[in-house]
């Protein structure tokens, strides 16, 4: 089984939800992310809500909590927001508790920190196990485009390039898949993945550490 993420809609800009686009819930006193090369702060992509990966066929780890998204689009292409411990990406992982809105940083253009739209997620599972197949079968099936599929939960990534799975920058174990995204339907609710690329995120819930990187 697959499970899918399908484009619903626009969403909350701050629900506690699986979704891409608006803005981060974060633990308080916690530092909007900046890119290590060019020290600009980074744009948040997407939240997923780890409870709903029960869906999705996760092993049992931790005890849930909330994982935020962040990549640099200040100069894209100039920092290398691709490799999972570049830092021009970041992967943050929160618990549920205590979470509120990370405020925007003062003083920079909002394009460059938010998606233009916010997107809900609707979960929809699929009998095919391969990513790929399970994707071309559910468009067939609701006669939709599979841009609207959003990405998995969950699973096994379906690399595009050679299999990059990371280890844990505090255990040293395989870290667990928890995501995989495409880039979005449309050019105002899309992420910057080098062109119909992909991006695949990784958790290590006992460490409390997440780890994020993407290929085309």
């Amino acid at each position: 089984m697959t499970t899918l993420m399908i484009e619903a809609g626009p969403s909350v800009p701050d629900a506690l939800v699986t979704r891409t686009g608006g803005v981060p819930l974060a633990l308080l006193g916690t530092e909007w992310p900046c890119c290590a090369s060019c020290e600009g702060p980074l744009q948040f992509l997407a939240q997923v809500v780890l409870d709903d990966l029960a869906e999705g066929g996760r092993e049992g780890r931790g005890k849930g909590g909330v994982l935020a998204l962040f990549a640099c689009q200040n100069d894209p292409g100039m920092c290398d927001d691709w490799e999972p411990n570049s830092g021009g990406n970041r992967a943050l992982l929160f618990p549920l508790d205590g979470l509120e809105p990370l405020p925007l940083p003062e003083g920079v253009d909002e394009a460059l920190l938010v998606l233009g739209e916010v997107r809900a997620v609707v979960l929809e599972r699929e009998s095919e196990e391969d990513y790929d197949l399970a994707r071309a079968a559910w468009a067939a099936r609701s006669e939709r485009p599979e841009s609207s599929v959003l990405g998995q939960l969950g699973g096994r990534p379906a690399w595009i390039q050679a299999d990059e799975t990371p280890s844990c920058p505090s255990c040293a174990r395989t870290m667990p898949f928890i995501v995989q995204l495409e880039e979005g339907p449309d050019h105002q609710t899309s992420m910057n993945f080098g062109d119909a690329g992909s991006a695949y995120a990784f958790a290590c819930e006992p460490c409390g550490r997440a780890l994020f990187l993407w290929q085309c």
